[in-house]
C-alpha cells in the first residue's frame, strides 16, 4: 500500500508561482512512476506530468510544458511540482498519483493523494 500527501497548493495571482510537494509512505519506490493529474471544476481529471522513480526521466502535458517542472527527492521519498507563469486556466484540484506504468492515463494509477486546490487569479 502506498498512501500519498499533497501540499503546496494555495492562492496565487496569474504569473505567479507554486511548488507542490508529494510525500509518499514507502521507500521503494524503484518500479514506481509518479504522476500528477489536475481537475477543474466541470472538466475531467488531466495529465500534468510524470517522473519514473528509478531514472527521472520526465514527462509533460503540452500545456504545461515550459511553465512546470517535475521532480524527485529520493532522500525524502517526496515528488515536487513547480509551477511558474500560472495562468488562470491552471486553476484545478491537484492530485499526485503513483503507479507501475508509465502512462498518463490516470486508470493506470493505483494510488492517488487527496488532492491540493490551486487557484490563480487573473
Amino acid at each position: 500500500q502506498v498512501q500519498l500527501v499533497e501540499s503546496g497548493g494555495g492562492l496565487v495571482q496569474a504569473g505567479g508561482s507554486l511548488r507542490l510537494s508529494c510525500t509518499a509512505s514507502v521507500t521503494a519506490f524503484s518500479s514506481l512512476v509518479m504522476a500528477w493529474f489536475r481537475q477543474a471544476p466541470g472538466k475531467e481529471r488531466e495529465f500534468v506530468a510524470r517522473i519514473t522513480w528509478s531514472d527521472g526521466v520526465t514527462y509533460y502535458a503540452d500545456s504545461v510544458k515550459g511553465r512546470f517542472t517535475i521532480s524527485r527527492d529520493n532522500t525524502k521519498n517526496t515528488m515536487y511540482l513547480q509551477m511558474n507563469s500560472l495562468k488562470p486556466d491552471d486553476t484545478a484540484v491537484y492530485h499526485c498519483a503513483a503507479g507501475h506504468y508509465d502512462t498518463g492515463y490516470s486508470g493506470h494509477y493505483a494510488y492517488w493523494g487527496q488532492g491540493t486546490q490551486v487557484t490563480v487569479s487573473s
